[in-house]
């Protein structure tokens, strides 16, 4: 009986994060309330509150839902004990971009994500998530390369943190353009050949070696933390 109540919380919580991801996706994040949800779902907001604290706990939900699958890689391309780490980092970048060229559900939290979510105050909390996603995916991502250059991957003067960010921006750019024009990025097909071109650019980029000039950089930007 016990078993029975679990499985049924669990088909609850996944009817409802369902639902969001279609309503999220159909109206936007700030047009959508709880109880366009809970209809779609066929529950109470009781139900919604059972198991969710609020609009925002559930959309965080339901990108993690998306994001988790990734974590075997991400955790791979950082173990000392990995003899590919940058082989790990490369499948990381492709079954992101794949993945979300290719399954309705990733490819919808995306376009959700970048198109219809407004960062309006009562979306703060999600905004704070996604800001510490960001730096823990900035930081694995260093740890990766860096792992990459111990095992003579990557050049020893490579600058890894921003090499880290050339990455991400990289990866996160794709996403961004495939979720406005997903008719002229044939990503499915070209995934591996995008990813090992940035790859290559790691290598190579006299911009991305250790010791480079940042004069232009600093004068063009004030902000730089480089």
């Amino acid at each position: 009986m016990v078993r029975r109540t679990k499985e049924e919380a669990l088909e609850t919580r996944n009817r409802i994060l369902d639902a969001a991801e279609h309503v999220f996706f159909e109206k936007g994040v700030s047009r959508s309330s709880l109880a366009d949800i809970a209809n779609a779902a066929g529950v109470t907001r009781g139900a919604i509150y059972w198991h969710f604290e609020n609009k925002g706990d559930l959309f965080t939900a339901m990108f993690d839902r998306v994001i988790l699958p990734l974590d075997e890689l991400k955790a791979a391309s950082v173990d000392p004990g990995e003899p590919d780490p940058l082989g790990r980092i490369k499948d990381l970048c492709v079954l992101c971009l794949r993945d979300t060229a290719t399954d309705a559900r990733r490819r919808r939290v995306f376009e959700i994500l970048f198109l219809k979510c407004e960062f309006v105050e009562e979306m703060g909390p999600v905004m704070a998530r996604h800001q510490d996603n960001m730096r823990e995916g900035l930081m694995r991502i260093e740890e990766g390369l860096r792992n990459a250059m111990s095992k003579g991957q990557l050049p020893t003067d490579l600058d890894a943190a921003r090499a880290a960010r050339v990455l991400h921006s990289f990866i996160t750019g794709t996403l961004h353009d495939m979720a406005i024009l997903p008719d002229m990025f044939d990503v499915a097909k070209n995934a591996q050949r995008h990813v090992e071109a940035m790859l290559d650019a790691l290598t190579s980029s006299p911009a991305l070696r250790t010791g480079t000039d940042l004069a232009t950089d600093s004068a063009t930007d004030p902000a730089t933390d480089d």
